[in-house]
């Protein structure tokens, strides 16, 4: 079944597919920031991300504790094959529409 997301969740499972392995919610948080130079929250973060497992789209797993967080584990998120199923279809969507722009549109100064 093919799922529809929105802007920010299609931005967090992009971030996560891109960290692969690595991606949590601080990390994907500080991509966005620091990638995209726009401020978001880390809960907004979290949700999302807890929303694209809902749907599918990402799974999670509880890594090791660590003394630099305290002793609490990170849970861990790695896109799914619907996920990046998902992401084909956004990006082709996506590339559909600017098709269909007529080049000089996109021309700065142009409206």
């Amino acid at each position: 079944m093919r799922q529809t997301i929105g802007e920010f969740e299609e931005i967090v499972l992009l971030v996560v597919a891109a960290q692969h392995d690595q991606a949590y919610g601080l990390s994907v948080t500080q991509a966005i920031e620091e990638q995209l130079k726009r401020n978001v929250k880390l809960s907004s973060v979290h949700t999302s991300l807890y929303r694209l497992e809902e749907k599918g789209l990402v799974m999670s797993r509880i890594g090791d504790t660590s003394t630099e967080r305290g002793g609490r584990k990170k849970r861990h998120f790695v896109i799914t094959e619907s996920g990046k199923q998902t992401l084909i279809a956004a990006q082709e969507a996506r590339r559909l529409l600017w098709q269909q722009i007529p080049g000089t549109l996109m021309d700065p100064g142009k409206i």
